[in-house]
């Protein structure tokens, strides 16, 4: 452990599973972590009051204005003695407030594109960036990077702390390959006339990992491994052709490295987030008994399949928009946590998601040249993805209903 005492950390979206999982990590090593600042959208305040409360924090910042004077009668009901309550940042912009102050590391845990402002925050401030929020890259590719110094931004996902951690065994110039593994999620195997009819419940039942409702979905979509493979080219400026998913179910080898040797150098633990939590809050020290490790003792098999693109065409999807790049990436985000969230309330099928993705992405078509990407320019494609989305989901929601009423019409005819 370093010697200059615990590391102040920022965690932002404390109540979703990456910032509650973290918390455990830091409640498990106060001698190395202390967290100065929580935030979260503001769905869980009770949650987040309870936390601040127990760690201590300095400032706790919720999206949601409304939920504030909850939030502070929650807060004064924990704290007591007359102890000062936490500062309270509110508001679309309060995470993007607490991402830039005063700490070692910020956990980047937010969901979706929003989370690109605290990213481009925290690395304008000079914190180390431990990046769970893989959107804000994605979208954001070109202004993350420009803003990124070497080695600021430790991934978080399981896939990319296990490319960085297996990328150290070599030089950049040996790599001859990306591996990254996927899971298969609840319908690995099923062909595309299998996904057809199946239910949100069936989508959000993943093997392997307990995730919030998106990325679960992204992950049966295999969305979630497309943009993966975004975020890996963009992390470690590996051309796509040498960027490979391959499916394997136990989820146990979290991705690997190919070099030009013919070597491959695979990273694997047991499922569990809190081990790319602790590289994340760590690097580069690692945080003992962060994980559970495996029990070498007990018999196990481990599998590796090639990607079905033909039920699954996300991922060749996401590397056609990471080559258009501009404000492509962002278009194809933002189109699909629209569709997702159709698909969740019953308003567009399975295969439907990447069908209309598909459809918006290729309206967009190829971003302008020749001017650097701006937020600006990025927040106008997604809001244009986004109703663009609405508009086919709608037309097809209202094509189906048009049909259904013509076959019952039918059949009661019949």
């Amino acid at each position: 452990m370093a010697s200059d005492g615990p590391r102040d950390v920022v965690i932002l979206g404390s109540t979703g599973s990456i910032g509650t999982q973290a918390i455990d990590l830091v409640e498990r090593n106060p001698g190395r972590f202390r967290v100065s600042g929580l935030s979260a959208a503001g769905g869980r305040v009770g949650l987040l009051a309870e936390q601040a409360w127990r760690l201590r924090v300095r400032t706790v910042a919720v999206a949601r204005e409304d939920v504030v004077p909850q939030l502070r009668k929650d807060l004064s009901e924990r704290y007591g003695n007359g102890e000062p309550l936490p500062e309270i940042l509110a508001g679309a912009d309060a995470a993007t407030q607490l991402a830039a102050s005063e700490c070692h590391t910020v956990l980047n845990g937010i969901t979706g594109s929003i989370g690109l402002a605290p990213t481009l925050a925290a690395l304008e401030a000079g914190r180390t960036l431990a990046l769970a929020n893989k959107e804000s890259l994605i979208v954001g590719g070109p202004l993350v990077k420009a803003l990124a110094k070497p080695g600021q931004i430790i991934p978080v996902d399981s896939e990319h702390a296990a490319l960085f951690q297996a990328l150290a065994s070599g030089t950049r110039s040996d790599v001859r390959k990306l591996v990254v593994t996927a899971s298969g999620g609840p319908f690995r195997g099923r062909t595309k006339e299998e996904l057809a009819n199946v239910a949100p419940a069936d989508a959000l039942a993943h093997p392997t990992w307990a995730m919030g409702p998106v990325i679960t979905i992204n992950s049966a979509t295999l969305v979630n491994k497309g943009l993966e493979v975004i975020e890996a080219h963009l992390l470690y400026d590996i051309p796509f052709e040498r960027i490979e998913v391959v499916v394997h179910p136990q989820s146990y080898v979290h991705s690997m490295v190919e070099f030009t040797d013919g070597s491959t150098i695979a990273q694997a633990t047991p499922p569990d987030m809190r081990g790319p939590i602790a590289i994340g809050l760590g690097w580069p020290e690692r945080v003992p008994d962060a994980a559970p490790a495996f029990d070498w003792s007990k018999a196990s098999s481990w599998e590796f399949f090639p990607l079905d693109n033909d039920a699954f065409p996300s991922v060749g999807l996401a590397r056609h928009v990471g080559e258009l790049a501009g404000t492509a990436p962002a278009v194809f985000n933002a189109a699909n946590e629209e569709c997702v969230d159709a698909f969740l309330n019953g308003a567009l099928p399975f295969n439907g998601i990447m069908e209309t993705v598909t459809k918006v992405v290729a309206e967009h078509g190829s971003p302008r040249t020749g001017t650097p990407l701006t937020v600006a320019d990025v927040l106008e494609a997604e809001t244009w993805a986004r109703a663009r989305a609405r508009e086919l989901t709608q037309a097809q929601k209202t094509q189906h209903t048009l049909r259904t009423t013509q076959t019952t019409t039918a059949e009661a005819g019949a």
